[in-house]
């Protein structure tokens, strides 16, 4: 099904579209060696917000000091001074429950909203809201998004659903995804590649562009070795390999693009359950562990794991990012933010 004709054959034509690339060889670990309890420092700052909030997102402001989240439970965007701990919440409108967030080129917040079925932009000075409603009658069940180097807005949602906004023109293209619902986390790699994740379908999928074809792009299907893994969150490192949570397997996954190599790692513990995971500038991965209720760093050159105990019970962190030197982390059923120095990771050695 595709929505919208687009005809601005141009913006599609900027990025390059990635060669379609088999499964070389799969290795596959089980429960890597924790790594040793480094030297005792406080690595977690606790800032608390409106309670009802429901922080599920975050994304670092252009200015280099605020944090935007989404509230997704009171319908607002939210912008943290850490300095001074106040919050400016701008709110989204009626119905609104808002998703993802992150910054675009124009310094502005842009958020996936699943209330408003909508993509929304908050601008940063003035808190303007624009909202851009997705075509038809259907809920996309908007999830997250991420700018192309052209500027396209590319964006998933769970009910089955991939597509991009032109910012300049308003425009909105969408396909369906394959195997139906399920499209979660997505992600650019430096060199332009658009990958999303697909929770229900247990799949990476890589965006190529195809100008000709109806709606412009198609979606290539890369399958985990492990079946039905949960393929939640997704994030590249500096090299352009993707970093992926495996919610169902307890599994950290890389997909090696330039080769088609698959690698798996069980998070440390009983029961992982891996949710959010981001790359950091040192190419650490870090995740949220759902099943410990902690943060998880993963060093991929040691292959060993360090767990960071969450501040609250039942904390429940859905997404990370970061900036240079720290990463963020909503907790969603804690209704605060946390921050955590990159060179500050204790963590109790998970067996």
């Amino acid at each position: 099904m595709i929505h919208a004709p687009f005809s601005r054959r141009s913006l599609l034509a900027a990025l390059l579209a990635a060669p379609v690339l088999g499964v070389r060889r799969i290795t596959t670990h089980a429960n890597a060696t924790p790594a040793p309890t480094p030297a005792t420092c406080s690595p977690i700052t606790r800032f608390p917000v409106r309670a009802g909030d429901g922080p599920h997102d975050v994304a670092p402001a252009a200015d280099g000091q605020r944090i935007w989240y989404t509230a997704q439970r009171s319908g607002a965007a939210g912008l943290l001074d850490p300095e001074s701990g106040d919050v400016a919440r701008i709110p989204l409108g009626p119905g609104s429950a808002p998703h993802g967030v992150i910054v675009g080129p124009d310094d502005a917040a842009w958020i996936t909203d699943g209330g408003l079925n909508a993509i929304v932009r908050v601008d940063a000075s003035s808190h303007e809201v624009r909202a851009y409603p997705l075509p038809g009658d259907d809920n996309a069940n908007l999830n997250t998004a991420v700018f192309a180097r052209d500027g396209a807005l590319w964006f998933t949602g769970q009910a089955g659903i991939v597509g991009f906004l032109a910012p300049v023109t308003g425009e909105i293209q969408i396909v369906d995804a394959p195997d139906g619902p399920g499209p979660y986390g997505i992600t650019a790699t430096p060199g332009g590649e658009i990958y999303f994740a697909s929770l229900a379908g247990s799949y990476l999928g890589r965006i190529n562009l195809a100008p000709d074809l109806p709606g412009g792009f198609s979606i290539t299907v890369l399958d985990p070795p492990t079946s039905g893994q949960g393929a939640r969150r997704v994030w590249s490192d500096s090299r352009g390999d993707l970093w992926i949570s495996e919610w169902n397997a307890g599994n950290v996954a890389r997909y090696a693009a330039r080769t088609g190599e698959w690698t798996e790692w069980r998070l440390p513990g009983e029961s992982p359950k891996p949710y959010a995971i981001y790359v950091d500038e040192r190419d650490h991965v870090w995740l949220s562990d759902f099943g410990a209720n902690t943060l998880v760093r993963f060093d991929p050159v040691t292959e060993s794991f360090n767990s960071l105990p969450l501040p609250d019970a039942g904390g429940n962190v859905r997404q990370i990012n970061g900036r240079a030197g720290e990463l963020w982390a909503p907790e969603s059923g804690a209704d605060a933010l946390l921050r955590v120095p990159i060179d500050c990771v204790p963590g109790t050695p998970v067996p």
